[in-house]
């Protein structure tokens, strides 16, 4: 099963100094020279990475690597709500034979900071991989709506320096009664760069406290 990419943060690191992010200075070259153009914010959610797999017939369950443990409570989770003959439909009647992994958080109680968020266990999906392309943010909503799960709130649409001027404000969270982890950027129009990377960056709020 596919994992899911890196996700860099936007500044560079001072390596010699006091490994802060240093402000200005990208990571990415592409990240760089599309900072001014419009780009979509959603909240980074502090939980546990979890991949929900449709191979064409049945469905699986990974967390980060195909090695991670899931808490049992999250796993029992996701099989009432993945793995029902409602569900393995909904799968067939949606994406047929094609590949595709529903990448998410899996959050609540026990998990990272889960309390704060919700007083039970559950799942949060934040991109969609069918075959090699991830799909478009109203296509990921879409999906959400038809497995009747939780999307990531998305924050808004701006510049890297919008995103950033949101995380510096130490927001609290959309969700529940947490603080605010992050963002997630990506440009509203999918990008790859020129080593065929996908274009997206995070900026956590502790990076600039």
């Amino acid at each position: 099963m596919v994992t899911y990419h890196k996700i860099d943060a936007v500044f560079e690191r001072d390596m010699t100094g006091n490994k802060k992010l240093i402000p200005g200075k990208f990571r990415s070259e592409t990240v760089e020279f599309l900072a001014n153009n419009t780009w979509i914010f959603t909240e980074k959610i502090d939980g546990t990475n979890i991949r929900v797999h449709w191979d064409g017939h049945q469905v699986e369950f990974g967390g980060r690597t195909d090695k991670a443990q899931i808490p049992p409570k999250l796993s029992e989770y996701l099989e009432s709500v993945f793995k029902d003959n409602t569900a393995e439909e909904l799968f067939e009647q949606k994406f047929g034979e094609a590949d595709v992994i529903l990448f998410g958080e899996g959050y609540g109680p026990g998990i990272q900071k889960g309390g704060l968020y919700r007083d039970d266990v559950s799942f949060i999906l934040f991109d969609v991989l069918i075959g090699d392309v991830y799909l478009k943010w109203d296509d990921v909503k879409d999906i959400a709506k038809t497995f009747g799960i939780d999307v990531v709130p998305v924050l808004g649409y701006g510049t890297i320096n919008d995103a950033v001027e949101i995380v510096k404000s130490k927001p609290m969270s959309l969700i529940g009664i947490a603080p605010m982890e992050g963002i997630v950027a990506r440009p509203v129009i999918g990008m790859f760069d020129r080593l065929g990377r996908r274009v997206i960056t995070k900026i956590k709020v502790r990076d600039f406290t």
